[in-house]
């Protein structure tokens, strides 16, 4: 058939939709390991990887603009309809989601790099196993797009209140320690920064689930997302 035909064009829609998956598919890649490699930098205090993951954050801002561009010029000529245009309007809302992923994990290697010259407060257990619940929700997210199952989004939207367990636990310690010492005050502030960024990356990984769960199915979640974070309305006594 000429390249005109019918059947190719709708081939290389299909091509289209795949090469855009498969870009959110890598910028989320990048996302999960600047996530990785920011936690790694602060539990290990190694100021050359958290260098790197700043200087990585300039590439996922690029891949948000490419992703934008993309959806834009399949909007523009293809004029989708019913799923496929779910499908790249959400794709065009989950890279911005991706980029201020990116955006916390440059934050936190940043504060990393303070806190590796301050005295060590406590145990970093807490970040690292909140830096792994992020992670996995944020590959579960990415992998639902990809292989638009709705279920498993479904599941990283609900999966989001033991992040805020940990980051509760977090803030509650810091705080203790600043009032214990005044010479803590810079560490565990820097530390409450990177806890909070943590707790936001979850809350975008949400985000990604919720976008998912619309494209497959044109329908919203309806229900009140599960939240545990406390920082908000916190009362902390001073100790006895």
């Amino acid at each position: 058939m000429p390249n005109g035909s019918p059947s190719h064009i709708v081939k290389s829609y299909e091509e289209d939709l795949k090469r855009l998956r498969e870009m959110i598919a890598r910028m989320g890649g990048l996302a999960e390991r600047q996530v990785a490699d920011a936690a790694d930098a602060l539990i290990r205090r190694d100021n050359k990887l958290a260098a790197e993951v700043v200087a990585r954050d300039k590439l996922l801002d690029d891949m948000e603009r490419e992703v934008e561009q993309f959806c834009v010029r399949l909007l523009a000529l293809r004029q989708p309809m019913a799923q496929d245009l779910r499908l790249i309007i959400a794709c065009m809302k989950i890279s911005q989601d991706l980029e201020r992923i990116g955006d916390y994990a440059r934050n936190g290697a940043k504060r990393a790099i303070v806190v590796s010259q301050q005295p060590l407060l406590g145990s970093l257990n807490g970040f690292e196993r909140m830096a792994e619940l992020v992670q996995e929700n944020l590959k579960g997210a990415i992998d639902a797009l990809v292989e638009e199952d709705h279920a498993q989004a479904d599941a990283v939207w609900a999966n989001d209140e033991p992040i805020d367990g940990i980051y509760n636990g977090i803030f509650r310690e810091m705080l203790t320690f600043m009032m214990e010492d005044p010479r803590n005050i810079t560490a565990a502030t820097h530390l409450l920064f990177i806890a909070k960024n943590m707790e936001r990356i979850g809350d975008h990984a949400t985000n990604i689930a919720e976008r998912v769960h619309f494209a497959v199915l044109g329908t919203p979640l309806t229900e009140d997302r599960p939240k545990a974070d406390i920082s908000a309305s916190a009362v902390v006594n001073p100790p006895s």
